[in-house]
């Protein structure tokens, strides 16, 4: 894969270019799915975080390859080691069990002896007596109908006519009332970045904006200079003054709002009639109204290119759309048609983690899209306000600084290279907003010493602990912004710093990107979930410590854990509601998927160097510690397994992978390990395809909860997956449904959602791909790594998923040698980000 950022970026915002033409709808569930886009580089469109991504659509199923099909599974060499304990599994069973022609029930090969790298003669082991009455041949509908995966990250067609495509864009449903707090922050933020970037036009008082120690020393000098005072006594240093108690936070109500109403019929009754009239499928109407605003059907018949504001629309269909409006007037070349998709690549390259896109990739991108002057059209979007343009110096470590030609005058500058990018002016700001935001917390920390100081105070918490613990107090001492490293078992450190500061009388808070993780935390930190929070619930005030006079989180030290998985826009938000003084830790593992949403920040910041970084020395242990260890230095290694923690069972199709899957969790796991279903989670690359989540899900509920779905496919007891906003996945399962919607039960919490909301919000999770499990983890997991889904296996990829089993994990393998070199060879992709630029000036590089 080329490393090129510009390469990558190129590929990944040339959307829909090998795509089929039709409308996405997104699925639930489904959020950005940035870190494993189609190898033709079609940016994904809303799946997973976020998410989100975070945020995936991947509903349209494809025909496997006969390669992939038909080629038996070739076990790697350097894979990972299989355990011999699955010898006892299913063979007493296999005499009462009926047997279908169904590839997907198809009996599977035998799990290797422990320790051994599997290979084709270990086709006798654990379901022996099941493999002798195997069909082999394909069911009728996998034979009529076959499908290939779709990866997290492609957003793939379900129909080739536009209207069918657009008709797959269903009306987008309401946001859900738990997410009107977040939203309003988010609104909220957006306001203040406004009017601060206002103010930055205007005059400057000179220390006007100045506070603390500096504000003092400002007043000491004029009060010199006037004579008010004699030097020495305008420069001494007063005692210590006693820490004042912090004021009571003041908690804002927090009201269950109605959801926001949508546009009116008479305007929704408008832009159908428009709609129908340029061929495009009345259920878009609402969505066209909510998302183009007042005047929706005026703006629609002056620029037919202004339906790819609606999310699912493709370019195809916009020309489609244009021609039926404008008829003889519509031409590739209308200056209409090329801002917009100008604006649209942009968001599909957000979609892909991007907060902007180098100006090159983005006219290489158009050219593809078939707009015949690219820069011009890059200009005219400019010039209307649609995107903004942004010229960051390059700085090369190492290269030797820009000399100044002779015959320049004194004052000129040496010129120094340039990269010209643009972007979006939501993830412009929000970056801006972040870089400002984190050079406040790294400058803004007052220096405290001598004897009885709180810097005193902190050193003798740090001689209390040891190793990289201790390191990290120190480092948080004197320091407003720490990143942390380390994988799971190095949440104890952060959990350990969140304790001492506590001990000092510090307000200290811990958030997490999911409840589950809060749990953990909060029993790392033996506080009962007390001093915890989600990072969603910190901004939207539903947890956390409320909020001061001043609108800032009433807090001293915030310690956020799961930080790659943080967006841009998230951190902006976070970083805005951190008080003057108050410390951040940032820990997190750098080798896990990034964010679902646009956006690097962790990654960013480490590869800044504009704060102190603590690695944490503490190993993940047992084999799969041991084995994700590898991986994270692309190594896949051979590990001793006695307690049967690791398996490796080899498949050769897609419908001998989900039958293997299904037998794993409802029999071998739970008899070998002692694992129950409901503590197993089945993890695959993408929805899509016959061993995609949807093909697992439904041969899982078949066998662990069978019945009839009659609201919306659920029945009363399915493992189900919660999206309440793209990028955020909480397991939950059903427990009933009625006139109001959807009962479920996430994290103890109960959660209904409105039937017309259901099929947006809620999907079976009995198999989730990789960016819905970030930031999870369960007792067991099961990877399934079907053969024709190989191009969406990366480093990280492998690296989130085989990590969230705490106890036990099996591979069903398919992918052959593509796993380790996905491992060995297949880095995050490349994501182009502004943030290290905004940052250098602003805060001085930590050696």
């Amino acid at each position: 894969m080329s490393t090129e950022p510009e390469t990558a970026a190129a590929q990944e915002a040339e959307a829909a270019a090998a795509q089929e033409t039709g409308a996405v709808t997104p699925e639930a569930g489904d959020a950005a799915d940035p870190d494993t886009a189609a190898p033709d580089g079609t940016p994904p469109g809303p799946e997973d975080s976020a998410d989100p991504d975070a945020a995936e659509t991947e509903d349209r199923p494809q025909s496997p390859s006969a390669e992939h099909a038909e080629a038996p599974a070739v076990p790697e060499a350097g894979a990972t080691a299989a355990t011999e304990g699955s010898a006892e599994v299913d063979a007493t069973e296999a005499e009462g069990r009926p047997q279908t022609a169904s590839a997907e029930q198809a009996e599977t090969h035998a799990v290797p002896e422990t320790g051994a790298t599997p290979g084709p003669e270990d086709s006798a082991g654990p379901d022996a007596a099941e493999t002798e009455d195997r069909p082999q041949s394909p069911s009728a509908e996998h034979v009529e109908a076959p499908a290939v995966p779709e990866t997290e990250a492609t957003a793939a067609t379900e129909g080739s006519a536009a209207t069918d495509a657009v008709e797959g864009a269903a009306a987008e449903s309401k946001e859900l009332s738990e997410t009107e707090a977040e939203i309003a922050a988010q609104r909220e933020l957006r306001e203040r970045i406004a009017e601060r970037k206002a103010a930055k036009q205007g005059p400057v008082d000179a220390g006007a904006k100045l506070s603390g120690t500096a504000a003092d020393l400002l007043a000491a000098v004029r009060a010199v200079e006037s004579g008010e005072k004699p030097v020495d006594s305008a420069f001494s240093e007063p005692g210590p003054a006693p820490r004042k108690a912090a004021p009571e936070p003041v908690r804002r109500p927090q009201p269950v709002a109605p959801a926001p109403s949508g546009p009116g019929d008479e305007a929704v009754g408008a832009v159908r009639a428009v709609l129908a009239e340029g061929g495009a499928p009345a259920a878009l109407a609402e969505r066209t109204a909510a998302a183009l605003g007042e005047g929706a059907d005026a703006l629609l018949r002056e620029d037919p290119w202004q339906l790819l504001r609606v999310g699912g629309v493709r370019t195809e269909q916009a020309d489609g759309f244009a021609r039926a409006l404008l008829g003889a007037e519509c031409g590739p070349d209308d200056e209409r048609r090329g801002r917009a998709i100008t604006a649209w690549l942009l968001e599909q390259a957000a979609v892909a983690g991007h907060t902007a896109l180098d100006a090159a990739a983005l006219t290489a991108a158009l050219g593809q899209r078939a707009v015949p002057d690219p820069d011009a059209a890059v200009q005219s979007a400019i010039a209307e306000g649609d995107i903004l343009v942004f010229q960051d110096a390059v700085e090369t470590p190492g290269a030797p600084a820009p000399v100044q030609e002779e015959g320049d005058g004194e004052g000129a500058e040496a010129e120094q290279p340039v990269r010209v990018l643009v972007g979006l002016e939501q993830y412009a700001l929000a970056e801006e907003s972040l870089a400002d935001g984190l050079a406040r917390v790294i400058n803004s920390l007052s220096k405290d010493e001598g004897p009885g100081s709180p810097a005193t105070d902190w050193e003798t918490a740090a001689g209390e602990a040891s190793g990289s613990t201790a390191e990290l107090i120190r480092a948080v001492a004197g320091h407003g912004l720490v990143l942390h490293t380390g994988g799971e078992a190095a949440r104890a450190e952060p959990a350990a710093l969140a304790a001492a500061a506590a001990g000092l009388g510090l307000r200290v808070w811990a958030a997490t990107h999911s409840s589950a993780g809060r749990g953990r935390v909060a029993g790392l930190i033996g506080s009962d979930e007390a001093g915890t929070a989600t990072v969603a619930g910190l901004l939207s005030g539903a947890e956390g410590p409320g909020r001061d006079r001043d609108g800032a989180l009433a807090l001293d030290l915030l310690v956020v854990l799961d930080a790659p998985q943080l967006d841009v826009e998230t951190a902006a938000m976070l970083v805005e509601s951190l008080p003057d003084g108050a410390r951040l830790v940032l820990s997190g593992d750098p080798g896990l998927l990034w964010s679902a949403g646009p956006g690097r920040v962790f990654a960013d910041l480490l590869a800044a160097r504009c704060c102190p970084q603590v690695v944490s020395r503490v190993p993940d242990p047992g084999p799969i510690g041991e084995l994700v260890s590898g991986i994270g230095i692309g190594e896949l290694n051979q590990v001793e397994a006695p307690g049967k923690e690791v398996v490796i069972v080899p498949v050769r199709d897609a419908g001998e992978a989900v039958h293997r899957t299904v037998q794993l969790v409802a029999d071998s796991v739970p008899r070998a390990i002692g694992v129950p279903p409901q503590d197993t989670q089945v993890i695959t690359p993408g929805h899509g395809g016959a061993a995609g989540t949807r093909a697992l899900n439904t041969a899982l509920k078949e066998r662990l909860n069978p019945g009839p779905g009659r609201f919306g496919g659920f029945d009363p007891g399915d493992r189900v997956a919660h999206v309440p906003a793209p990028g955020r996945t909480t397991p939950g399962r059903v427990v009933r449904a009625d006139a109001e919607g959807l009962h479920l039960e996430c994290d103890g919490a109960p959660v209904v959602v409105p039937k017309e909301q259901v099929e947006q919000t809620v999907r079976h999770a009995w198999a989730l791909t990789a960016h819905q499990a970030v930031g999870l983890s369960w007792p067991a997991a099961v990877v399934v790594l079907p053969g024709d889904a190989t191009a969406a296996l990366s480093r990280p990829w492998v690296y989130t998923a085989f990590g969230r089993g705490e106890r036990h994990l099996s591979v069903v393998q398919g992918a052959e040698q593509a796993l380790p070199r996905a491992v060995s060879e297949i880095p995050p992709k490349p994501r182009t980000t502004r943030l290290q630029t905004l940052l250098r000036p602003q805060v001085p590089t930590t050696p």
